[in-house]
């Protein structure tokens, strides 16, 4: 892989970091986060190491589904702040060098939108067409794919006008008609308003139902639309990316990259790696990950998978097989409590795992497969899940800042909380960042040296990667090499320490192995091979340095 001016695609060596405003941190007491909180805690996500936010939706919401349900493209929810304080927290965060990108919710609406209030009002309103709609009823015994047992089918009867509107998510969330030009206008309108505004991109909600057609639609290619949406995002700012949830198939998410041409989303979440991942957990086997991995297709330099362990969803394990999807359940959902709409876990990883060793190794896999890091607001203290919030909102809890009142997060009564914290094991009076950050020890600061390694080895990023072989079933060894160098990742899934030997015989006489985050220096032999203990849940970061290189270690 050659690195060459890479200005433009900022997000190939980012680190992503994703939370919700309403849970971070709540700086007037109301009991909800807000923007002038987030912004007092950006020097923190710096220190960090964080160089992209990403921010869940924040927009006016009747709060029905997380802030999904969005009432105003173009405001800032009251409870949340202003557009001032807004354009201020993005201030803050690029004089610290961070960019900020933000949720775009573009399949549906929520149902008190003034959108849909007017389609409702008459059906020769203009905006009628803004959604979808049927005369005849739907089929009976309809299922709802997105939320099975939580909400009844995709369509639902407006008394009114005895028409039926379609919503693939929830009843509140009608969706919208992409195929009509207004809505795309609407849409592109509020692209270039946050622009304007100082954001670096959107995660794209749900994309492939964003891109599906109403009957009887003359469009032939819907993804002529993303492709429109690309096309205008960039004319207003080079750099801005769009990051889309895609939940499918590797054959099938090429198209939502645009192929060879890369020009419509710029980086998509590996929902197949990841689910892989957790299946190897389980087996302390790397075989799964790795033939998800070797499977990925290739694609444009201009594009980019992002990794992540957790996000603020159900972990879902739907691309998983029945027998697989259970053995991840037993080992880490035990619990009917813990596992929603058959396919998914509503726990944290840190619960799921247990062992810090084990947790590290984890988060030090993800930070060197290839692509971009994302976080889960949380993840870098190791929080976990109030087993008593019912479903997907487990893991939305506030963020755990000391082990005071509320750990924190606001200084209102426990019973005006936008969320409680959990009150096991993992509550802020033994999980919260202030008392991580006098522990050297501790997993925040094993996260801000990670991040700091990651940000001076662009190879991780951009590298090729392959597998090395080695003799040991429970470690999994590669390599990411770019014009720039090599490097080399162990990664041990067992309990048990071994030893493993590999070789990199195309390395010049005199290379070495630096350990990056150790002191270790480790000659390969005249044959290129080198041999080293590997503890239980280990893991290495080992640049090749070869003579004369100049590389920093």
């Amino acid at each position: 892989m050659k690195i060459t001016d890479t200005s433009d695609l900022w997000w190939k060596n980012a680190v992503i970091y994703c939370l919700d405003v309403e849970t971070f941190l709540d700086a007037n007491g109301d009991g909800v986060g807000d923007m002038r909180g987030l912004a007092q805690r950006i020097d923190y996500l710096a220190q960090l190491g964080v160089t992209c936010l990403w921010l869940m939706p924040f927009y006016p919401s009747p709060d029905r589904d997380d802030g999904y349900d969005v009432t105003d493209f173009y405001g800032v929810d009251p409870r949340l702040g202003d557009h001032g304080e807004f354009v201020e927290m993005i201030r803050t965060a690029n004089d610290r060098g961070m960019r900020v990108i933000v949720d775009l919710v573009v399949n549906h609406t929520s149902d008190r939108h003034p959108w849909f209030l007017a389609a409702k009002r008459s059906v020769n309103s203009p905006y009628r067409d803004y959604y979808i709609w049927r005369d005849d009823a739907p089929p009976k015994e309809q299922k709802n794919a997105v939320f099975p047992g939580e909400a009844d089918g995709i369509w639902t009867k407006d008394e009114a006008s005895g028409q039926w509107y379609q919503h693939s998510f929830y009843e509140h969330q009608p969706d919208l008609n992409i195929a009509n030009p207004a809505v795309r206008d609407e849409l592109a309108r509020a692209i270039g308003f946050w622009l304007q505004l100082g954001v670096a991109g959107f995660r794209v909600d749900a994309v492939p139902f964003f891109l599906e057609m109403p009957p009887g639609t003359q469009i032939q290619d819907p993804h002529e639309l993303l492709r429109d949406f690309r096309r205008f995002l960039q004319r207003r700012s080079s750099e801005a990316i769009l990051l889309g949830e895609v939940n499918l198939p590797y054959e099938e998410q090429v198209a939502y990259f645009g192929g060879d041409d890369a020009n419509e989303l710029s980086m998509q979440f590996d929902f197949v790696a990841m689910q892989a991942f957790y299946l190897s957990l389980a087996r302390e086997d790397p075989a799964p990950l790795v033939e998800a991995l070797s499977s990925r297709p290739s694609l444009p330099v201009e594009v980019q998978w992002a990794n992540f362990l957790r996000n603020h969803d159900e972990l879902t394990l739907d691309k998983l097989s029945d027998e697989e999807r259970d053995e991840v359940f037993e080992a880490f959902a035990p619990d009917e409590r813990q596992r929603v709409y058959g396919r998914g876990i509503t726990r944290r990883l840190p619960p799921m795992l247990g062992d810090p060793r084990r947790i590290r190794m984890a988060y030090s896999l993800m930070f060197t497969l290839p692509g971009t890091p994302v976080l889960f607001y949380g993840e870098e203290i190791g929080m976990g899940e109030n087993i008593d919030i019912p479903g997907r909102n487990a893991v939305r809890t506030p963020m755990q800042w000391t082990s005071e009142k509320n750990g924190g997060f606001s200084q209102a009564a426990p019973s005006r909380l936008v969320a409680r914290p959990p009150g096991d094991g993992y509550a802020p009076a033994h999980v919260n960042v202030a008392d991580q950050i006098e522990d050297r020890a501790s997993l925040l600061h094993f996260f801000r040296d990670l991040i700091s390694r990651y940000r001076i080895s662009p190879e991780l990023g951009w590298g090729d990667f392959e597998v090395l072989d080695q003799p040991v079933a429970s470690i999994l060894v590669h390599s990411l090499r770019a014009d720039i160098g090599r490097m080399v990742a162990i990664h041990n899934f067992a309990g048990v320490p071994a030893t493993t030997r590999f070789a990199l015989a195309d390395e010049p006489e005199g290379a070495t192995l630096v350990d990056l985050l150790g002191s270790d220096r480790m000659p390969l032999d005249d044959r290129g091979r080198v041999e080293l203990e590997v503890p239980a849940y280990g893991y290495r970061w080992l640049r090749v340095s070869r003579p004369g290189d100049g590389r920093v270690s």
